[in-house]
This record gives structure tokens, sequence and C-alpha cells, in this order.
């Protein structure tokens, strides 16, 4: 498994599954003789911990966060920090039963297929357990920021959009997402969103989201023109966000809909923005207004109501079943061909017994052709390939399998 980094000249790497004995990450390009200690990142680790309220996971961790390296006396030394969050809460025997399953809505099956293996613990690496290491690298860059860039820095974001029930933009408050259970910066809204999501519970489902996240002070000139743009850095990292299945810079997909003359936002001297429909971004580069990115999260797939799939062994049973058919066509072909037929009848002579269909592309078989005219040992291979056929080849299948006679 490749690309666990993101970032360039500050970068970091993540590790770790959602069930195994922790999860962390290195983080490069920190400067040096930057304050940094445990207890400065701890608090942006304390508003994601799981387990807080009954509308997120119930999983109890502490997420306490352990500098292994790169810091010395409550500084950073200019080499690679090394972050440790230890699991404490991993039950993997609540998993057992899904083991061979292909959950729906999950990364189950697409991982089994690429790697052959998984880890069927919660996850593995398709956890959101993972993000807990982003938001720690986070803290650091954040940190970083505050100092490099000064007080009109400031990164804020919230829930605006519980399924199909969106906030009030005037009562859009970023100081009230400390105060409700959703980081909702509309009080109201997240008084109306704890019963919807109350009944959406109860019927055994869950609900998607939209995260609206603004950072004010931003200096003009960030980001490159054409691939390297800052909408694009932005959009990478929020799609890499497991859950998230859509981005939008400024009015996003909104601005289609406008008039172009409402879509470009007009300048004043200061220089002064009239409007920010372009979410603090042109061309690529950052503006120096305010950037504003907003992320569609997927209803969780982890619900009660029941879901139909398939698991491993049917999986396996489906391949099996197509490389027994190639190998037979091939073995049949072959031993047709030793008997004196030609590539061509050999195949197709092959085929058409297997199936069942008859005519083959040659001038012997099928009924433009004279089977009778075959040599014997032609004959009986054709004559047992149409046994198989007729038979069935799963139920062939079933039958050289010790599976089969264990029943």
């Amino acid at each position: 498994m490749a690309d666990n980094s993101f970032g360039k000249l500050f970068s970091f790497t993540s590790f770790g599954e959602s069930h195994g004995p922790g999860i962390g990450c290195v983080v490069d390009g920190a400067p040096p003789r930057m304050a940094l200690s445990e207890a400065m990142i701890q608090p942006y680790l304390d508003r994601r911990r799981p387990g807080q309220n009954r509308f997120v996971t119930q999983r109890q961790e502490e997420d306490r966060v352990e500098i292994l390296s790169g810091v010395f006396e409550e500084q950073t030394t200019g080499t690679p920090i090394g972050l440790l969050i230890r699991n404490k809460d991993q039950r993997s025997k609540d998993y057992g039963d899904i083991a061979k399953q292909f959950r729906p809505g999950h990364a189950d099956y697409t991982y089994q297929e690429k790697y052959g293996i998984r880890d069927y613990r919660g996850g593995g690496r398709s956890s959101a357990r993972e993000t807990a290491v982003r938001v720690a690298a986070g803290a650091i860059a954040d940190l970083f920021l505050k100092q490099a860039l000064g007080t009109p820095y400031r990164v804020r974001g919230g829930v605006v959009q519980i399924g199909p029930h969106k906030i009030n933009r005037d009562n859009l408050d970023w100081d009230n997402c400390d105060k409700n259970p959703f980081f909702c910066p509309d009080a109201e809204a997240a008084a109306a969103w704890e019963g919807y999501l109350d009944d959406v519970r109860k019927q055994g489902s869950s609900a998607g989201a939209i995260l609206e996240i603004v950072a004010d002070g931003i200096p003009v000139g960030l980001g490159q023109p054409i691939y390297g743009k800052l909408d694009t850095e932005l959009g990478a990292a929020m799609m890499s966000i497991n859950a998230v299945k859509g981005v939008e810079i400024g009015s996003g997909f909104a601005a289609a809909a406008m008039d172009g003359r409402e879509a470009g936002d007009e300048m004043r001297e200061g220089p002064a923005f009239l409007s920010n429909h372009a979410g603090g971004i042109l061309g690529g580069i950052s503006t120096g207004d305010q950037l504003i990115v907003r992320v569609a999260i997927k209803p969780t797939s982890s619900i009660l109501t029941k879901r139909r799939s398939i698991d491993e062994d049917v999986l396996n049973s489906v391949m099996s079943f197509f490389v027994f058919f190639i190998v037979t066509l091939g073995v049949v072909a072959v031993l047709l061909g030793l008997t004196g037929l030609d590539f061509i009848t050999s195949l197709s002579g092959a085929s058409a017994a297997l199936a069942n269909i008859g005519p083959g592309l040659g001038d012997q078989i099928g009924p433009a052709g004279n089977f009778a005219g075959l040599n014997d040992s032609a004959k009986w291979l054709l004559a047992a390939a149409m046994l198989i056929g007729r038979l069935e080849l799963m139920v062939v299948y079933a039958i050289l399998t010790v599976k089969f006679w264990r029943v």
C-alpha cells in the first residue's frame, strides 16, 4: 500500500489500523525552535474524541498523544516529529461474525480484491480512526500558522447540514459550534437535528452531512496556476478523508446556476471583494479573502438495518467456477488436438460440447459437420465434455471440493 503521505514542504505520513495497538504519524517540515508539547496538541484531539455524545460512535478512546521524536525541551528541533496514539477500546471480537462478509458501503470488497487480504476489525486502514492522527498533525500546522501569520489567521468549521436539513444562514455564529453535539453554528438547527437523528436511529439507519470550513487571514499568492492549484490541493486533502464524497470551494455547484454578473466577485479599492463566490481562490491562487470549503459526508454504513451482500466464500466460488471452466475448456481442446483435429475445430468443439450449444466453427463438428467421421478418441472426449456441460459445471466443481463432502 502506497500513498500514505500528504504534503510537500510540510508533510505527514500516517500509520496504524483501527484495531491495532495504536495509530500514529510522522510530521516532516516543521521549523526548529517552535514551541510544541503534548499538552498543546491534546485540545485538538479532545474535540475529535469519540464517545462524547449519543450521536457519534460510542467507542471509548482517550486519544492521548505521545511525542516520540522531533521535540526537545518543548521546542521543535527541525527533525521529523513522531506522534503516537495508543488504541484502548479495540474490541476486535465484535467483528468476528463479519470476518468474511463484505459490508455494503464499506471498503471491504475493494481492499480484498486489491490486496488479497484485509483487516476486517473495523476496516483497518479504511476506518475513520485514522483521522485522529491527521488532527494531531493539523494541530502542529495550526500552531505554526498562528505563530507565522498572527492574529488575523484562524480556521473555523462546523456542520451546516444533516440529511436534508440545512442551517439558517441568518443564525450563523461560529461560537455556537462548541455549544452543541453537532458542532453546528446555528443553535436552532442543532436543536431540530436532535429529533431528526433520533428518528433516523430508531429506523436502524443513518444520515449524511455537509461540513463547512472557513479560514481567515490567508495571504495572497498561495497555490500555483495549473496543477498545483490551491483548490486542487484542498480538494485532494478533503477527498482523502474516509466517507467524503464531494468537495465545494466557495459557492461550488451553486455557481453553475448563477448569472455571470452575480458569480464574478466585484472588487473595490483595498483591494476588497464585494462577494466571495470564488471561496478565496482565483486561478488556483489565494486572493487574501476568506477561504471557504465544504465537504459532503455520506451516511455511515455501519447501521442496524440488514443489507444484502456477499461474502468471501461466494466470491471465491464464482472465481473458482470461472477458472475451472477455462481450465476444462483448455484441457478438452488440447486433447482434441492430440487426436488429430486442427486448432479451430478443437477449440470450438470443446466450447460447443461444454456449453451444449451444438454447432462449432470447424467443418467436422456440429450440425454442418459429421460426428461419425471423427475418430473414437475425439468422440469420447466430446461426449465427456457434453456430459460435464449437461450436468452444469458448478455442480461438477462442487462435487470436487472438500467442502461438498463435509455437508
